[in-house]
């Protein structure tokens, strides 16, 4: 059964779509088209893979109930700074060092998990701590001291291109076919989720919305790596995050314990009686950070060539800021993978406009505050509205 089209519910569900693109636009006008040169397109990307990453795992921290972790961006540091000391100074294999810097961000979360968790320490407490102590162990590890460069065998999985296998000079096609692989099997799998909900007699937005939907969509993609084609092709930064993003995607909104995430959020005295037991999703929340910290330590190191004591600075701001632009709740329940995707590309956009055009930091931080305090109270406003309304 399909529903009647809303105008009104389509523009508040994409409002931070079209404000991206108002951004976009807005941005190419005035820096004379620089900000879409297939090199700046490029740069989005490279810029912005750790906000990505950790953005994805913040999200499931914030779903548990508007919690956060401040920590992420000194665990970023102390990750990074253990990756380096094994690779630089001790010549160790970068794969081994890889599983180490993994196996060391999961046991942070998990040290984290444990207090938030099990003993009920208010998130903020222990993520704040943990910010203090991991920065300060990282400048320990580095005594101060930035190691560099990093291995060959290790910037190739984090920090090199996807080779053209057509060898075109000029335009990467392998990087082209792919975005229009990643078309097709879109479009074939939206229509087969659409006709299976059907048949089910589910209730599903209209058949012409659906498809302007796909259009939409696959216009953007096909847009986007057209430019990467121009440059250099994929960046394997970019594979990282595409991975990421597809895992918790899935996780989020097709299985079990993604689900468990939303209702602990939502209500975690209902969820609680209902046998889940909430104490392990806090804890499965912030191992995930964890984890995903170290990965984008890893994607960090990686571009910077290097392990730095100030490594991972405001990491953390930028990840909560691009949940909460997104559409994240500040209390919890609400949020999804695509709108995260949305929240980093809108950030990034922002970045990087204004730094060609020359703006001011200061004034950049500014605006970026005031973008995040405007998503946040647009949230609180239209929850308040639909209360009433109730």
């Amino acid at each position: 059964m399909e529903k009647k089209i809303n105008i009104s519910e389509i523009l508040k569900k994409y409002t931070m779509v079209i404000v991206l693109v108002v951004l976009i636009i807005f941005f190419s006008v005035n820096t004379e088209g620089r900000m879409i040169l297939p090199q700046n397109v490029n740069n989005l990307i490279a810029q912005n893979a750790y906000v990505f990453i950790l953005a994805t795992g913040m999200l499931f921290c914030i779903l548990t109930g508007g919690n956060i972790d401040l920590s992420v961006g000194s665990v970023v540091c102390f990750v990074a700074a253990v990756g380096g000391k094994m690779m630089v100074d001790g010549k160790m294999n970068s794969y081994l060092t890889i599983l180490v810097m993994l196996l060391v961000g999961i046991a942070i979360g998990a040290w984290q998990g444990f207090w938030i968790a099990y003993v009920r320490i208010p998130p903020f407490i222990v993520t704040l701590a943990g910010m203090l102590v991991f920065r300060g162990l990282s400048n320990v590890v580095l005594e101060g001291q930035t190691l560099a460069p990093m291995p060959e065998s290790y910037l190739v999985l984090f920090n090199n291109y996807i080779p053209d296998v057509f060898g075109r000079e000029g335009f990467n096609v392998t990087c082209f076919a792919i975005g229009v692989l990643v078309c097709l099997i879109y479009v074939v799998l939206t229509l087969k989720s659409h006709n299976d909900r059907v048949k089910k007699g589910y209730q599903v937005a209209p058949l012409g919305g659906t498809l302007i939907k796909v259009a939409v969509i696959c216009v953007a993609v096909l847009l986007f790596m057209f430019r990467l084609s121009q440059y250099k092709g994929i960046p394997n930064s970019l594979v990282w995050v595409v991975v990421v993003i597809a895992i918790y995607s899935y996780i989020s909104s097709k299985t079990t314990t993604g689900r468990y995430f939303y209702a602990v959020g939502g209500n975690e005295k209902a969820t609680k009686l209902s046998g889940i037991n909430t104490n392990k999703v806090y804890f499965l929340a912030y191992l995930n950070m964890g984890l995903l910290a170290a990965v984008a330590g890893m994607v960090t190191m990686a571009r910077m060539n290097s392990a730095t004591p100030t490594a991972g600075g405001n990491y953390e701001m930028d990840a909560i800021g691009s949940c909460f632009i997104g559409g994240a709740s500040a209390y919890g329940g609400i949020g999804t993978v695509p709108g995260v995707i949305i929240g980093v590309m809108l950030m990034g956009v922002l970045n990087l406009g204004m730094s060609i055009m020359g703006i001011d930091q200061n004034i950049q931080k500014v605006v970026k505050g005031l973008v995040l305090l405007a998503a946040v109270i647009f949230d609180v406003v239209s929850k308040r509205k639909a209360f009433i309304v109730k």
